[in-house]
């Protein structure tokens, strides 16, 4: 997971143009206080357990590489704070200018390392689209860090916009956030109410999609794994559970509402008590995000439980682990990269704008993706 302090910049530079020549010419800077040297791919390659090729093929956007993959290339070349030199022969893009995503994990409960994927995908739709309009995208990496902290390192930075992760970010921290006079951009929250610039998943659409099938196979009691942790979407999701399951005139059971912490080992941890406690466990079960619903269903299996036999259980996010695990899990799927290259595209506009603009927010749509994790058969379980 990426976790530089403040002051520690990765630039990802013109994948097309600067960095392809950086990169095979070896000519490339590292900034490490504890190594004079500059590191080099052979070092990210290295550290990240790949080959330099890999590497190559990853700060270029290029090729056929896993999630998994280029998530742990892009953390190693956070954390041994690789900067590729600026050119020192004029390219075709010339040398634009500084955009910057913040990358805030604030308290940690979903920006961490199971969703290293997730960001790196973020990450790849603003770089690519950053490239095209002839931006040079900084990412700094803050980890239980007080906002105020994080405003003051945009002080007087010399960027023409920012990038917000808002996954874990409160109304408040965004006013605060929106409030340092550069152009600005939330992604991975939403709020209805604030005059900031938003580009999010549609919560409640996809909520939709997952009850809808659970109806369609025959499944009436649906329940909802939440969890605790403080995340405006996990709220949004937990939202749209309710109001979609009236659209679809379906009852809900407050008992079949469970909550659990964020994280596999908390979720995993936290269904076993309630499993303990005698639960009497619903048809189906729709969890907030992928890693809740991987400890959910092993802490089931533990128990005897058979997925899907049992009890069918629908996700959130598409991990790749989703479709590898047993059962593969029936998951929702909504293009990071897209929501990255809106963000790039709609803060471009801001900055160019002559006038103050109107705040714009933007919901992006999903996909059911599916798989083995839901069964008309558990509609029949209680016989």
């Amino acid at each position: 997971m990426f976790s530089a302090k403040p002051d520690n910049i990765f630039i990802v530079q013109s994948l097309k143009h600067k960095i392809l020549r950086l990169l095979l010419s070896h000519n490339c800077l590292a900034v490490h206080m504890k190594k004079k040297k500059p590191y080099t791919i052979r070092d990210i390659a290295q550290t990240a357990g790949v080959s330099p090729a890999t590497v190559s093929l990853v700060l270029n956007g290029k090729g056929e590489i896993s999630g998994e993959t280029r998530a742990r290339v892009l953390e190693a070349v956070s954390r041994m704070n690789y900067i590729p030199r600026a050119s020192r022969t004029p390219t075709v893009t010339g040398s634009g200018e500084t955009i910057r995503f913040l990358k805030i994990a604030k308290h940690g409960g979903t920006v961490n390392r199971d969703h290293n994927i997730f960001v790196a995908d973020y990450i790849d739709g603003m770089s690519s689209e950053a490239t095209r309009r002839n931006y040079t995208l900084e990412v700094v990496s803050f980890e239980s860090q007080p906002i105020s902290s994080i405003a003051q390192s945009l002080a007087g930075a010399s960027i023409k916009g920012v990038i917000a992760l808002g996954t874990e970010l409160s109304a408040e921290d965004i006013h605060m956030i929106q409030g340092l006079g550069f152009p600005t951009i939330f992604i991975d929250t939403f709020h209805d109410v604030i005059d900031a610039n938003f580009v999010d998943m549609n919560n409640e659409d996809a909520v939709y999609k997952v009850l809808s099938l659970f109806k369609q196979i025959g499944l009436s009691r649906i329940g909802f794994v939440a969890s605790h942790t403080q995340t405006t979407n996990f709220q949004l999701r937990r939202d749209a559970f309710l109001k979609n399951m009236q659209r679809l005139q379906m009852p809900v059971r407050e008992t079949d509402i469970l909550s659990v912490e964020s994280t596999y080992e908390g979720a995993h941890r936290d269904t076993c008590a309630l499993l303990n406690t005698g639960l009497d466990l619903a048809e189906a079960y729709f969890c907030t995000n992928d890693i809740i619903a991987y400890g959910f269903i092993n802490a089931l299996k533990t128990k005897g439980i058979n997925i899907p036999d049992d009890v069918s259980v629908i996700g959130f996010d598409n991990l790749p682990q989703s479709a590898t695990m047993e059962p593969a899990l029936t998951t929702v799927d909504v293009s990071k990269r897209k929501i990255g290259n809106l963000a790039v595209t709609l803060l471009d506009d801001l900055i160019k704008a002559n006038d103050a603009q109107p705040p714009v927010k933007i919901l992006v749509g999903a996909n059911l993706i599916s798989r083995t994790s839901h069964s008309v058969r558990s509609a029949h379980k209680k016989t």
